[in-house]
This record gives structure tokens, sequence and C-alpha cells, in this order.
């Protein structure tokens, strides 16, 4: 006999099932398949608007219920069910061949899809069309309280000495405004879905900036200069602006901007929320942008943590262990970078990123808060909704503050044709902030190199880490054993030429044996940590700013970058050397060709002459070259005759290793080759010179730690 509690169970699972009126299932399945035909008209017409991505869902979502339907319904026959199944197949191949093409129908597919509300508004609609009248709205229950501490999963040491020290900051109110006595016209309104259909009827050539004043000043600290645009929005929050949406592409500064805007309103303590791919690029923007401000980048369970930092840095992976301490730190800013990782607002994530903006407001008015990304919408209009949220400007239900003020004073209701306009204004004015490369090109250089830190896998970093320290400890094992067989008298500190001996012939044995690590394996295992680091980043800048050209030396970091743009649904081509001409040119033509494929992943010593992929203005380096000559090639393959817009090359480079020493030296013998090309008698650079220098750099700092730890003056 069944329990109480089970027969509750089941009663509310058969409430909550659609009631039918049979027989719908031929009535559901032509429906579908009429909707997904208009779904598919519409991708290869390559108008995919949000409307047509709900559809996409709907459809999806249905199939899936009817499959299951069928195939349990025992009022049919068996020919009648593999009939029906049949049919049912076939529209979701429809589906998949669709979702191919458009890589954002893919997340739609995956069974744990975020269902939007217009999803679940138009499904309802779709059903009751067909005689099905669909389960009411189940409301969620409410959370059960938490009991008082048990969101600290953890508090760092650091931290814990700052709480005995110094109190946490006060709460801060100075800033109020005074309230608006505004007539409340639209409060019996439903109007967060109006707003969001403001942003999804406007024309083409609508605003999408917000006004911005001119710049006050371009000078930065440590002598470094702001391009004018960048200056714009530090001079709006040195104004009093304190809420942004920085949209801008890829490659126009946004970690700089949201670095000076903080200064500018002196937002400190600031927390900074990032992908785990940039943090460490952030702590060293800080330093390049902020130098007089104190950063602290949080790893794991923080034991490295500065609890008394001006800026806290914290990746999306590790925010939950730390969600209870920043509650409680006093931040008076908060920057969330690619802020579209929040859209599902049922993320845990996404919970913590608005619980602790929600946290912040409620201590100071008017924090400085901004969310960058460069993507703000994703698959849905209703993608703004959580990134709006995190800014203060909406709740679950309505608008607020400022942003309520600035639609009833519209003297318009969603009923007047003007509205949509005039609200679609009213939320840009509130700090949304856009600008294309094209847009800002006599701001910026029409070629550059952006080198972009990368935090490797712990347990690979400890692993290249102990290489790099077991080849320079044979590199001074050999420097002593020849300095000791030496017949000349003793010298002061190091022996600089036979430092370089030394280093010429490690270079030679690298190039005879295998065994052991050497710089080329070094460089290699670095390469292979990086890769799908690089992809993930190429993915980003891919969903943000169109078509990426991604390089890469070694075959086997080509392919696990293939294999991470494959697993997120982004379409490649992939031009290497063992391809066929005819080969090699159609993975050529797709990408430059066909606008779907967002990423070229090429071989730096195949794809690196001779090809012109100017359709792509960013440029993905995940292996450094070893000549500066031959990354100048590959960049040049985008920055070309018929290049419209700047192009950014993002060198990824490993933090804390040899690669970034590297890359240094690749950059300081560049000058010296553009003046060898000028007339110059300076030698040109080889990638032999920068393989021996880095291995004299090596052997050099190990002596002179060596030295140190000894205590001798060197």
């Amino acid at each position: 006999m069944a329990s109480p509690g089970r027969r509750q169970t089941g009663a509310r699972r058969a409430a909550s099932r659609p009631q039918r009126r049979p027989p719908a299932s031929g009535d559901v399945i032509s429906m579908l398949a009429r909707t997904v035909r208009e779904v598919e008209a519409a991708v290869e017409r390559r108008r995919v608007t949000p409307a047509v991505r709900t559809k996409f869902q709907v459809v999806a979502l249905l199939v899936r219920e009817e499959h299951a339907r069928v195939r349990a319904d025992t009022t049919t026959t068996q020919a009648q069910r593999a009939e029906q199944l049949k049919r049912l197949d076939g529209i979701a191949t429809i589906l998949a061949k669709t979702a191919v093409r458009d890589a954002g129908l893919l997340a739609f597919l995956s069974e744990d899809a975020v269902v939007s509300d217009a999803a679940k508004s138009l499904k309802r609609e779709m059903l009751r069309k067909v005689g099905i009248e669909p389960p009411p709205e189940e409301t969620p229950a409410e959370p059960a309280a938490a009991s008082p501490g048990s969101e600290r999963r953890v508090v760092p040491r650091s931290v814990v000495s700052r709480q005995l020290t110094t109190a946490f900051l006060a709460p801060d109110f100075s800033a109020a405004r005074p309230t608006k006595a505004v007539p409340r016209r639209l409060a019996g309104w439903e109007l967060l879905i109006p707003l969001l259909t403001a942003f999804e009827r406007a024309d083409s050539g609508a605003p999408a900036c917000m006004a911005l004043p001119p710049p006050t000043s371009l000078r930065a600290s440590g002598n470094r200069r702001l391009m004018p645009h960048q200056a714009q929005v530090v001079a709006a929050a040195a104004a009093g602006h304190r809420t942004f949406l920085l949209a801008d592409e890829p490659g126009l500064g946004k970690t700089a901007q949201a670095l000076l805007a903080a200064e500018a309103a002196n937002a400190y303590p600031l927390l900074v929320v990032v992908p785990s791919v940039v943090k460490i690029n952030w702590a060293r923007e800080v330093g390049l942008w902020t130098p007089n401000r104190s950063v602290t980048v949080v790893h794991g369970n923080g034991d490295t943590v500065d609890g008394f930092a001006d800026i806290v840095v914290v990746n999306y992976e590790v925010l939950d262990r730390h969600v209870g301490w920043f509650g409680d730190f006093g931040f008076r800013g908060m920057v969330v970078d690619e802020a579209h990782f929040i859209k599902n607002k049922a993320s845990q994530r996404s919970q913590h990123v608005l619980d602790l903006s929600k946290r912040i407001r409620s201590r100071t008015t008017r924090p400085l808060l901004m969310a960058l990304t460069g993507t703000p919408l994703i698959n849905d209009i209703d993608d703004f909704r959580p990134i709006w949220q995190f800014l203060g400007w909406i709740n679950e239900t309505e608008p607020l503050g400022e942003l309520m003020d600035a639609l009833e004073e519209t003297g318009l209701t969603p009923a007047d044709p003007g509205f949509y306009s005039a609200a679609r204004k009213c939320v840009i004015d509130l700090g949304i902030v856009r600008r294309r490369k094209v847009d800002v090109a006599a701001d910026i250089p029409a070629r550059r190199t952006a080198d972009l830190p990368v935090e490797l896998d712990e347990k690979v970093g400890r692993s290249i880490r102990a290489a790099e320290r077991d080849l320079a400890r044979r590199l001074v094992a050999r420097y002593e054993t020849a300095l000791a067989k030496r017949h000349s008298g003793a010298v002061d500190g190091i022996d600089l030429d036979l430092v370089r001996k030394v280093a010429s012939a490690e270079q030679k044995d690298a190039t005879k044996t295998r065994t052991g690590e050497n710089v080329f394996s070094m460089m290699r295992r670095i390469g292979q940590a990086k890769a799908g680091l690089a992809a993930d980043y190429a993915a980003q800048l891919a969903r943000s700013a169109g078509k990426v050209v991604f390089f890469a030396k070694h075959v086997d970091v080509m392919d696990v970058a293939e294999a991470a743009f494959a697993r997120q649904g982004i379409r490649y081509s992939s031009i290497r050397g063992d391809q066929t001409p005819s080969s090699r040119q159609k993975n050529i033509d797709a990408f430059v060709n066909d606008p779907d494929v967002a990423i070229a992943v090429c071989s730096l010593t195949a794809a690196g002459v001779g090809l012109n992929l100017q359709v792509a203005s960013n440029i993905v380096l995940a292996e450094l070259s070893w000549t500066d000559a031959e990354q100048t090639q590959a960049i040049d393959r985008s920055h070309r005759i018929g290049q419209t817009e700047p192009v950014t090359a993002w060198r990824i480079i490993a933090a804390q290793t040899i690669d970034s020493r590297i890359a240094a030296l690749i950059d300081s013998k560049a000058g010296l080759a553009a003046r060898a090309l000028d007339g110059s008698d300076e030698d040109v650079w080889s990638s032999a010179d920068v393989q021996h220098e880095a291995l004299v750099a090596l052997l050099t700092d190990a002596l002179t730690a060596s030295s140190s730890a000894q205590g001798i003056g060197v």
C-alpha cells in the first residue's frame, strides 16, 4: 500500500500534467511541424530575433514532452505510436540542423536549459490553441531562512585580522538624494516586459549609448594616457554617475575604464568578480592604471588574501566560498566582468552576485556598480534582467528608484505609442555604454598586441614551475662544474661570459636529445596547459565581437581548442599544414564567407603567411612565437588592405613561468629588428637568439638567488 507521502506526491504530479482533450496528439505534432518550419525559415534568412529563439525553445520543450507522452500512451496501437514518434523525430532533426546554423540556439536543446518567462507564456498559448489546458503556474516556495552565519563557508585568516584591528566600514548614506514627489501614474502597470520589449523593437539606428561628458583629462597614474572614449566614462563617474552597463567591444579597454572610474568615485574597497581566465590580468591592470591602490587575488580558500587591500579580485568559480565575509566587508563598489555569465538567474553564481549587489546597496547609498560585457544579450532579451537587477535598476517585478522616476517623468504609459522609445532612452541614460571599434577608430592604434596573463591549473602549474626549477638547477650545476675546472683566477660575482657558454651548450644539447626537460619541451608543455584557457577566451571574443583567428604552433594545442569550441556549439574552420590545397581553401572560404563560422583555428607555421583573413579584427595567439617576425606575420593575416577596423592580437601568457620571460625577450628584440630593416647596422635577432637569451636569463637569476641565499654580494 502506498504511503500518504507518496500518494500526495503522485497527486501533485497529476495536477501538474497538462489536461489534454483527446485526440490532441496529432494536432500537437502538426502545430510543432508548422512552427519548426517557421523557425527554420527565419534562421535561413538570418533573421534570428529573440521571438524566433523563444519559438525554437518552446518547440524543443514540447517535442521532448510529447515524445515521452506518446511512448507511455497505452490507448493507441503500436503502429500509431511508431508513426507519431517518427514524426516527432523528424521535427527533432530539423531542430538540430537549425541549431547548427545558429550556435546561439544549441543551448536550448539541453534538458537543463533555463526556460524564460516569454517561453513559458508562448508554450501555454500554443497548447491552448490545440485544445490542451496547461497546468497552473507553480508559485516558488519561500526559501528556508538560513541560520545565522551559515553562509560563511570560508573566512581567510588575514580578513579575521582586519576584523580584530579595525571595524569593517560603517554604512555610508552621505550620497543619498532627496526622494522626488512624483505622481505614481504607473503604479498599476506591468512595466518590465514593456521595458524589455522596448529594446527588442528598437530600430537599427536607435542610440545604444548614454550621453557621456567630454573628457576632463587623458592622464592616468604612472604617466599613462587614456584614449578619449575611455576618459569619457571616467569623467561620468567623476561627475557622480554610479551605475554602468559597459558593453564596449573587446579591445576598447573596459578594464582600465572600470578601475579609473572606481578611483574617480573613491569606491573602495572594490570587489571585482571575473572569469578565471582573466583573474591574473585584472591584478596586473590594477598595477598599471591605479598603482597607488593595493590589490589581492582570491585563490581557492583565500589563504593568500590580503584583508587590508583596496581591491579584491575573485573568480566566479570560488565565489560561493567567500560570499559570507564579502557581504560584511563594507565594499563601496562592485565590478562584474563578462557579466553575461550571470544571465541564468537560477544559477548559484548569479544568485551570489545579485545578493552581494543588494547587500552593498543596503550599506552604501549609490555605490559604484559596473557590469562589463561585450555580449549583454546571448539568447534572449530576458538576459538583460539579471544585469539590470545587479545594477539596482529593477527587482524581480518592477523598476526601482531612478528608473521609475524617469519613466514617470515621460508622462507616458505602455498604452501610448511613444512609450517604448522613451522607456528605452530612460534605461540607456541610467548607464548603458556601447561603443564599437569602428566608432572610436581614431582613438586606438590600427594594430596592437595585448598580453593576457592566465593562471594555469594548479597541478599543471606546479609541475611546470618544478620543471623550470630543475632546468635552472641543471644549468647552475654545469656552470659550477665549468667554473671549478677553469685554470684562471676567481672572478667577483657572476662570470657572464661563462653563463653564455653554458647557455649555448644547453641549447645545443636540447636540439640533439629528447630526454629531460629543456626550453623547447617546457614551452610545448606550457602551450598545452594554456590551450583550454586560450580557447575559452577566443570563444568569449567570438560571442561579443564576431569572427576570431586562433593561432597555435602545435597540432595538439589546435586539437584541444577545436574540441572546446565544439563543446560550446561554436562553428570553426581548421587551417593546418597537412591539408590538401583544395581542403585548405574550402576551410578558408568557410571562415571568410559563412557568417556562422566564428573562429579560424590556424597553424602558426602553415597559416602565418599567404592568407587573407581581414574579416576578423581579433586574433588570439595561444602559443608564443620565437620571433617577433613570426608573430607579426600572423597578425598581418587580418591587418591588411581591406580591414576596416583596428586589429587587436591577444597574446595568452602563462603567469609565473618562463612564458612571460620569453614574451618580454621577443618584444625587446622587435625594436632591433625594425631598426635593422630601416638600415641600421644592428643584427636582426633570430629564434635561436631568443632561446639563448632565455637560458641566459634563467641561469643568471638562479645564480643571483643562490648568491643572495648564501649572503654573498654579487
